[in-house]
C-alpha cells in the first residue's frame, strides 16, 4: 500500500481497524499491503451511483458514508452508514444502491480482483469478512425495526444513541458532534425534515438533550436510551 500522510483526527487506518476487529495481524498486513488508492469523497455529490458495477472494496479511513436508495418519486432513504473503520465489500453484480458521503470522507479503494485473490488464498479472511457482514446485517435489522415500529421521537433518539456508540463517544463525559443535517436524519428515519425539527425540540423540552450549535449534550442518557428502546448489543 502506498505511503500516505500521517493519520488525522478521527482517521482509522485499514490494518489497525482489521486487527481491532479481530483479524490476525499478518492477515491484516496482507490486506493493508494490497494495491490501492485513497480518495476524498465530497458530501455534495454521490460517491458511487446505483446500477454501476461495484468491483471495488471500499474502506472508510475518516468520515461517514451512507448507502441510499430512491423511490419512484425520487425520495431518498438512507439504508446504512459506514463509519471510520468500516468497509463496503465488492459485488459480482451492479449494486442497487448508491453511496454518498455524509461529511467529507477519506476512502481507501482496492480493486475487486486483488481483494478476491487475497480471499481465495487465505480462507480465514473469508470467515472474518463474513462475520463483519453479519454485524452489518444486525444493524440493518435494527434500522428496519426502528423505521417500521418506533414512533418519530424514538426513531431520532435511537439514531442519536447509535451515533454516540459507533462514534466512540462517552455521553456522560463528552459532547456528541452531530454530523447530520436535519434532512439526512429525515432520510435515515423515514420522516420529513420539518418533523425531525419538531422531534429535536421535543427531546429538549423533555430534558433529554441540549443543543449547542452542531453539538448535542445528553442530559439524561439512561432516559434517552429508554425512550429509544436502545440496546447496543446489535452493534457487537
Amino acid at each position: 500500500m502506498s505511503k500516505r500522510s500521517q493519520a488525522v483526527a478521527g482517521e482509522v487506518r485499514l490494518g489497525a481497524a482489521l486487527i481491532k476487529a479481530g483479524l490476525q495481524p499478518e492477515l491484516a498486513a496482507l490486506i493493508q499491503d494490497l494495491p490501492c488508492k485513497a480518495v476524498e469523497a465530497d458530501s455534495r455529490r454521490p460517491f458511487r451511483e446505483a446500477g454501476i458495477a461495484r468491483n471495488e472494496f471500499f474502506f472508510v479511513e475518516s468520515g461517514i458514508l451512507a448507502k441510499y436508495k430512491t423511490d419512484g418519486a425520487g425520495r431518498r432513504q438512507i439504508i446504512a452508514l459506514r463509519f471510520a473503520g468500516d468497509f463496503v465489500l465488492p459485488r459480482d453484480t451492479a449494486a442497487d444502491y448508491a453511496i454518498q458521503a455524509i461529511v467529507r470522507s477519506r476512502i481507501v479503494i482496492v480493486q475487486k480482483a486483488d481483494f478476491d485473490r487475497a480471499i481465495d488464498t487465505h480462507p480465514e479472511l473469508a470467515r472474518f469478512f463474513w462475520t463483519m457482514t453479519q454485524r452489518h446485517a444486525s444493524i440493518g435489522y435494527e434500522w428496519l425495526l426502528n423505521c417500521g415500529r418506533r414512533d418519530s421521537t424514538a426513531r431520532v433518539a435511537h439514531l442519536l444513541c447509535e451515533l454516540a456508540e459507533r462514534s466512540g463517544v462517552d455521553p456522560a463525559e463528552r459532547r456528541l458532534a452531530n454530523p447530520f443535517t436535519q434532512q439526512q436524519i429525515a432520510d435515515i428515519t423515514g420522516q420529513t425534515s420539518v418533523n425531525v425539527n419538531r422531534v429535536f425540540a421535543d427531546l429538549e423540552r423533555q430534558g433529554l438533550i441540549r443543543r449547542e450549535g452542531r453539538e448535542i449534550l445528553f442530559e439524561d442518557w439512561d432516559e434517552m436510551r429508554r425512550v429509544a428502546s436502545f440496546s447496543s448489543t446489535y452493534l457487537q
